[in-house]
């Protein structure tokens, strides 16, 4: 349906094998179904698998991909949660690693892959990082993968390397990247987008899908969640609103609450 508001909940996968802090596949596993439950419970529209708990993070680039690991990782507890609860999936792989994330994609039959940045060059806590749109772009192809790119724009925890207009990067971003829209989000985990700086992108791109990717919650739902295409949602939904928190049943049915299914006005 055009212009229908969709409304992701993310599931924050602990550390996987090659992690540092990594202690089990069973605990993996464990939190990740009774998270994923509880944000189909409360009637979420799907739900995103992101490495979250891998930090420090590799680049994700061709140069410096994840480990092996990673993807098989996604890929088998995105597969159970899509078993357990029946919803369609997105799959993060952090920090960039596009490609491994279209792959896990192909094989779980992924709705969307989220990619922080598939254009331009950021400084980030990983170094610079450099966009592989043409890389993605052609290994989508190859897959015949039909998972829709949500390409961050400016995204959090990172800086352009060439700042330039907020419009013409949203343009070029929304037009020549592949991406088939646009994740929005405040500079560090968590945190809620500027209105103004949303209102300046929809400017610029007009009806091409913006998502937010931070920050939504029943405090500021009024104001972001009609602006919005769709919306990722992480911390807001967890215990005492702390990202490494267990997911909250009741704050998911508070947000789904405050977020009511339909079209964007």
């Amino acid at each position: 349906m055009a212009n229908a508001r969709t409304l992701l909940g993310v599931v924050h996968l602990r550390a996987l094998p090659s992690a540092a802090g990594h202690r089990s596949m069973d605990e993996v596993l464990g939190r990740a179904l009774a998270d994923a439950e509880a944000i189909a419970a409360g009637g979420f529209d799907g739900i995103v698998v992101e490495n979250f708990g891998d930090a420090p993070f590799h680049k994700g680039t061709a140069q410096d991909p994840v480990p092996p690991d990673v993807p098989a990782a996604l890929a088998l507890v995105a597969h159970e949660i899509r078993r357990a609860t029946d919803l369609p999936v997105a799959i993060n792989c952090l920090r960039n690693d596009g490609v491994a994330a279209l792959g896990v994609a192909a094989v779980v039959g992924a709705r969307w892959v989220r990619v922080n940045v598939l254009a331009g060059a950021y400084v980030t806590d990983q170094g610079v990082i450099e966009g592989e749109a043409a890389r993605l772009a052609t290994y989508r192809k190859q897959l015949g993968c039909r998972a829709e790119i949500l390409a961050d724009f400016l995204v959090k925890h990172a800086a352009p390397l060439a700042p330039g207009s907020v419009q013409a990067g949203a343009r070029d971003l929304a037009e020549r990247s592949g991406a088939g829209g646009l994740v929005l989000s405040g500079s560090r985990t968590g945190e809620p987008v500027d209105v103004e700086f949303f209102d300046s992108v929809r400017s610029a791109v007009g009806g091409f899908p913006i998502w937010l990717g931070s920050g939504l919650g029943v405090d500021n739902a009024s104001v972001l969640w009609p602006r919005c295409d769709g919306a990722i949602v992480g911390t807001a939904l967890k215990r005492g609103g702390r990202v490494t928190a267990a997911v909250d049943p009741e704050r998911v049915r508070r947000l789904r609450a405050a977020c009511p299914k339909g079209k964007r006005r």
